[in-house]
């Protein structure tokens, strides 16, 4: 995936990843915790130009779960309401390797995962593992269940563990790979970074960009012109502009495919995107 892909205006997918496990309503009340908000924020999101989104699970309380029965009853709301490519987190901060499994045995399984590519720092006190063996692990789970991994690369350091990862198992093409600028362990937000991490990806990977914060906008602009995909939303952003709360992912996915339209690309629609993605 090069500039010349963008030249020859291949579509984009636009990921939206609606809600996360870290803020919650107190960043941006319009953030959605419940299964009924999530597929309806989902449906709005598809109506906006998304092909996929990104699902993590929250207890009534808004607290994260790992629970699979929570993950089904999302999965459930958001198939009844969109064609959207699902896509389920097996990220988490302080989580086991059996919590972070669940999310993958809802009934279907998500047509796709996100699987973080090593270690994390996040906040004062807690480290994400991602040990080689729990990659592992995970990737075989999605391998046995049909589920397409996402690789989500958050730094340079990671992109050897995407090389690391193909040369241990056997990935169907095209791999995939999110390359994510923010703070902590990230990669340091910057447009250099993110053309030298595009030109370290596996030859015929194809990538998606992920911007935190204020580097959202930036950044997956630049994704768009180097031909890649995006991913934008509301746990990644709570704001639209500076000092402006977002009204709903659905505002973030719309203006991303504004962009993308102006610059000559489509966005893709849901079963381009499986065909894109090879599901």
């Amino acid at each position: 995936m090069t500039y010349d892909d963008y030249l020859d205006g291949e579509s984009v997918i636009v990921t939206a990843a609606l809600t996360g496990g870290v803020h919650g309503k107190e960043a941006n009340p319009n953030l959605p915790e419940t299964p009924d908000e999530i597929g309806r924020a989902a449906a709005e999101c598809e109506e906006a130009g998304a092909a996929v989104v990104h699902l993590h699970a929250r207890r009534p309380s808004g607290e994260r779960s790992f629970d699979r029965e929570r993950f089904q009853r999302i999965t459930d709301e958001v198939r009844s309401r969109t064609n959207l490519v699902v896509q389920h987190s097996t990220g988490g901060t302080g989580a086991s390797l059996d919590a972070r499994r669940q999310s993958l045995r809802t009934d279907p399984p998500p047509e796709m995962a996100s699987l973080d590519m090593g270690p994390l720092n996040r906040y004062r006190h807690l480290t994400s593992e991602n040990t080689r063996g729990m990659v592992d692990s995970l990737y075989d789970e999605m391998a046995e269940r049909g589920i397409k991994p996402e690789l989500e690369v958050f730094n340079d350091g990671h992109l050897n563990e995407v090389r690391g990862l193909l040369d241990r198992r056997e990935l169907d093409d095209p791999v995939y790979a999110t390359l994510i600028f923010g703070g902590g362990t990230t990669s340091p937000p910057s447009p250099r970074n993110l053309l030298n991490a595009v030109e370290n990806l596996p030859d015929g990977a194809l990538f998606n960009t992920l911007g935190f914060g204020r580097h959202q906008l930036p950044l997956t602009t630049m994704g768009i012109l180097l031909g890649g995909h995006v991913r934008v939303g509301l746990e990644d952003n709570a704001y639209f502009g500076r000092g402006e709360l977002a009204e709903s992912n659905a505002q973030l996915v719309r203006r991303t495919v504004e962009l993308a339209e102006t610059l000559g690309r489509q966005p893709a629609t849901p079963d381009e995107a499986r065909d894109i993605l090879g599901l």
